[in-house]
């Protein structure tokens, strides 16, 4: 097996940019379904740092195209400053949430933490969802739907300018994967911005083994692979605990193809599991699932090949 960093565990325990309630149980679900045992019995050395602190969800409607801004904002400087200092110490980061959002604060994080070290940042975002509306187009004002925007220079500025420099991300820098339920006005936006993005019809045609190609092409030793997963990636049959389940997303080998791809670079450093809601989970099922694609993306295979 590869040699890795530290993996340092950190909790976000907030539902604070959803819709439905309950993400904020996410992190307690990973370590039930014995994420950390299933780390460390791949001889990983894994250091469970708990849960951040935050404000409650004050659970209002949205103001001037935001539903909750300030607490937002309060939950991604401590995302932020905490994978910051996680990545300063040499450590490998995993950010266990908790909605979307977050990202914003994680991936603010690792790009600045890559234009410090000179590596070259490549973000897989994989989710259902486009996560590019802004608060002019947006049908909720629920800022779980807006990271990818802001992370691109659209959206609140104090959520953009969490990176320094802002924006966060250029369009060379980031990937979807999954796509399947994109609102109207973002999908035209996402037009706009020329995302590389691979649907499901892109998996349907391709196969995930040349979207995964495709996806990593051109990764070395200077790049710095963050996979932002969000649980709606997977088809809603195979993980009912999200509180966005969108049908027809990748079967269980997909997924793991998919990891496992991405595990065969080496270049994995950083990580987002997002979304998880066991309010709406069976016997933690979800989690459990979960927790099998993590070792995926440290080495575990189906297959018996050499680490």
């Amino acid at each position: 097996m590869r040699n890795h960093p530290t993996l340092r565990l950190i909790g976000a325990p907030t539902d604070i940019g959803a819709g439905t309630r309950g993400a904020s149980m996410g992190p307690e679900a990973l370590r039930a379904a014995n994420l950390v045992e299933a780390l460390t019995a791949r001889g990983l050395d894994v250091v469970d740092g708990g849960n951040l602190g935050g404000p409650p969800n004050p659970w209002l409607p949205p103001h001037e195209g935001y539903r909750h801004l300030p607490e937002v904002l309060a939950w991604n400087v401590a995302v932020r400053d905490a994978m910051t200092h996680s990545l300063r110490a040499g450590e490998f980061p995993m950010l266990l949430g908790g909605d979307h959002c977050l990202a914003i604060g994680s991936i603010a994080a690792v790009a600045g933490h890559c234009r410090r070290v000179g590596k070259r940042l490549r973000v897989l975002w994989l989710d259902a969802h486009a996560d590019f509306n802004t608060s002019a187009i947006t049908p909720s004002g629920n800022i779980h739907g807006m990271p990818v925007a802001t992370l691109f220079g659209f959206g609140a500025g104090a959520l953009v300018n969490l990176a320094d420099p802002a924006p966060a991300l250029s369009r060379d820098e980031l990937v979807q994967i999954g796509i399947r339920s994109v609102d109207e006005d973002e999908k035209r936006f996402v037009h706009e911005q020329g995302l590389e993005v691979f649907d499901m019809r892109s998996i349907d045609e391709m196969g995930m083994r040349t979207v995964m190609q495709q996806a990593l092409h051109g990764v070395d030793d200077d790049t710095h692979i963050h996979v932002s997963f969000d649980v709606d990636f997977l088809d809603a049959e195979l993980a009912p605990g999200v509180g966005t389940a969108v049908p027809g997303g990748p079967t269980y080998r997909e997924a793991h193809l998919c990891m496992e791809m991405i595990a065969d670079t080496g270049r994995l450093a950083s990580l987002d599991i997002m979304e998880l809601n066991p309010a709406l989970d069976v016997r933690n099922r979800t989690a459990k699932l979960t927790v099998d694609l993590i070792e995926s993306l440290f080495g575990k295979s189906t297959l018996m090949r050499a680490a």
